[in-house]
């Protein structure tokens, strides 16, 4: 299974795909992660979109092949971003399941993204202005395909339960977390 969270920064995908990675025993693709390393090695300024993304599929198509379940962690800003993973599904013979994250109220938005800290050396956060700026096409289910739409505007508890719902249409339960994952 592939599934990926998408939606501007702040709104809570980071913690939405870890807690997923956990209960699923997934590899946790984060772009974020992938272009902070990019920096950290000298390769040219962020943003690195198109090379982070190019870096993410092919991980994650070789994680499919090996059979393990991947959620990455992406803006998908941009319908051609959104319809690689829907390509990269179809070639790997995986069931796609994406969820799109949001928080509707923008002052709290605005509060999540003003308060943030990197958590990875060489990872710059956007401003508040750069997410505005950012050009988030809004989802169009003919152009993108079919999502979950999470809004994530209380405790991460309640998103992922709509998210563990989502995820066991076809799947199946999830497994039984980790011992110390919280769930």
């Amino acid at each position: 299974m592939l599934v990926v969270f998408t939606g501007l920064p702040g709104t809570g995908k980071t913690t939405l795909a870890r807690l997923t990675s956990a209960e699923l025993g997934a590899a946790n693709l984060r772009i974020d992660a992938i272009e902070a390393a990019m920096f950290r090695c000298g390769l040219d300024r962020p943003p690195f979109t198109v090379v982070g993304y190019a870096i993410a599929h092919e991980v994650a198509a070789a994680s499919l092949r090996a059979g393990v379940h991947v959620v990455v962690d992406a803006v998908n800003a941009h319908p051609d971003a959104r319809a690689g993973w829907v390509d990269l599904a179809a070639t790997a013979g995986a069931e796609l399941r994406i969820i799109e994250v949001e928080v509707t109220d923008p002052a709290e938005h605005r509060r999540r993204v003003e308060a943030r800290k990197s958590d990875i050396e060489g990872l710059v956060v956007p401003t508040w202005a750069q997410v505005v700026a950012l050009g988030y096409e809004p989802w169009d289910t003919a152009r993108d395909g079919h999502r979950l739409l999470v809004r994530n505007d209380g405790l991460p508890a309640q998103a992922m339960a709509e998210v563990r719902r989502y995820l066991r249409v076809n799947e199946g339960p999830l497994r039984e977390p980790r011992e110390g994952v919280p769930s």
